[in-house]
């Protein structure tokens, strides 16, 4: 059990951030490490004759192309001293033409006959006028290259520029280098582990401490502050999940608000129709008319019940996408006088004074019965927040291809900080519920999600203490 408890925690080490870190650091040294070895100790000698090759091609073809010229001897000379290779020119029959001493002037030497067999056929095998090859100098027991090229001459027979130049050893030199990096391999990874050690946690320290804070994010604890770190993309982290923890507090409160409101809401009308229900039973007797009157008030806070259940399910069909819009092309003033027709008695009993105004062509394409209960929850809403001044204003507008439907009341206005959260369910500005005069509290959060259902937008204009506009365009 111990060890299986063992092997869990070392896994878990495993896959730590500063672990995976200095693991990648150590790998990036250990590859560098292994790339040197290559290119100085591996490769060395075939880089080395790559590039000596290439040196010796390269000042054959510029001597080739010098050919002719009135200082071409000096150039060869010059060229011979300077780089330290043998240069040659060489005739048909193997006898060398230059470099030549006075002596040489008497008895003409002679190239090497295997060797001057062996240029000849590597000249002659190649495709163009000059090769370059390697082979053995039997005289010095060493590797040479070996550059050759064809010298035209207009009158007499050609000559041959012969250049050779020897490959040193590389042995020495690697086994020096190889004690060397050895030195510097072992510095190097002890360097690497102390420093990667070292970025590896303080890479990780800013997400391990987000990680910690995090932690206590999800237990509830609402009023802890992600710290920022040293790079940008840390602080932005830690910007946003500051922003979300704002966001998931407002949530939570949002979310009591609601359990209590909507329980208040439904305890109200529950409690009504118990103690009517009590007094049927108890004391309206024989008394016919009494009988009825609670009788009524018990269909009618049941029916206040149905409403506020029916505006839940078809705020959830709306927003969960269930609904299928109905649009029909209507006349959006015509439509708002009918809702209106609803609200006589307010008009009548309460004293609101309800005005429209209209500009244009107020035609729109919707579902006529949805957009019909956004007016009423609008109308509705401004009824519940008036207090004094019973004034309520409707203008519909139109706008270029578009409808502007508004609707000012003169009550309580909004509060800065709350004009973002009206449209959630049952939110309130502050934390005292009153029992709305009609509506069910869910209102605004409908009226959001059948406009934007239909492509439109709300808004909302107002200040606390002044009055408020609610519009939506569609």
């Amino acid at each position: 059990m111990k060890r299986q408890s063992d092997k869990m925690r070392l896994e878990e080490n495993s896959k730590k951030m500063n672990f995976k870190l200095w693991q990648y650091f150590m790998i990036l040294a250990a590859s560098i490490m292994i790339v040197l070895w290559l290119l100085q100790i591996v490769f060395m000698s075939s880089f080395y004759k790559s590039m000596k090759i290439k040196e010796i091609e390269r000042i054959g073809n510029s001597l080739y192309s010098e050919y002719g010229s009135d200082d071409f001897q000096e150039k060869l000379v010059a060229t011979s001293f300077s780089k330290g290779i043998a240069i040659n020119i060489i005739d048909e029959n193997g006898s060398i033409i230059f470099p030549l001493d006075i002596f040489d002037l008497i008895r003409r030497p002679q190239f090497e006959a295997n060797a001057f067999v062996d240029f000849l056929n590597q000249l002659y095998k190649s495709s163009g006028e000059s090769v370059v090859y390697t082979t053995r100098n039997i005289r010095m027991n060493q590797d040479a290259i070996v550059y050759g090229a064809i010298l035209k001459n207009e009158t007499g027979s050609n000559y041959f520029l012969y250049i050779s130049s020897i490959l040193e050893p590389m042995d020495t030199t690697i086994i020096i280098l190889k004690n060397q990096l050895l030195i510097i391999t072992i510095i190097s990874l002890l360097l690497a582990m102390l420093l990667s050690y070292f970025f590896s946690k303080k890479l990780s320290e800013p997400i391990i401490s987000i990680t910690n804070t995090a932690k206590s994010l999800s237990k509830g604890d609402y009023s802890i502050k992600f710290k920022k770190g040293d790079y940008k993309e840390i602080d932005d982290l830690a910007d946003t999940l500051n922003l979300t923890t704002t966001e998931l507090q407002k949530s939570e409160e949002l979310k009591r608000d609601l359990i209590a409101n909507v329980t208040h809401d439904f305890k109200t009308p529950l409690t009504v129709i118990k103690s009517y229900s009590e007094m049927v039973r108890d004391l309206t007797g024989e008394n016919k008319e009494k009988r009825n009157q609670n009788l009524q008030t018990i269909i009618e806070e049941t029916d206040k019940l149905e409403k506020l259940v029916d505006e839940m399910l078809n705020l959830s069909r709306v927003q969960s996408g269930l609904k299928v819009l109905e649009k029909i092309r209507f006349d959006l003033e015509e439509l708002t006088l009918e809702v209106l027709a609803r609200f006589k008695y307010f008009s009548i009993e309460k004293g609101f004074n309800f005005t429209i105004k209209t500009e244009g062509q107020v035609y729109i394409t919707a579902d006529r019965t949805l957009i019909s209960q956004v007016i009423y929850n609008l109308i509705a809403n401004a009824i519940n927040y008036s207090e004094g001044n019973k004034e309520i204003e409707i203008d519909i507008i139109e706008k270029v291809d578009k409808v502007c439907f508004s609707i000012k009341d003169y009550g309580v206005g909004i509060a800065e900080e709350d004009i973002n959260y009206i449209w959630d369910r049952y939110y309130r500005g502050g934390k005292k519920h009153q029992r709305l005069q009609v509506g069910t509290g869910l209102g605004l959060s409908f009226v959001k999600s059948i406009i934007l259902a239909h492509g439109g937008e709300v808004g909302v204009e107002s200040q606390l203490g002044q009055e408020s506009i609610f519009y939506f365009i569609i």
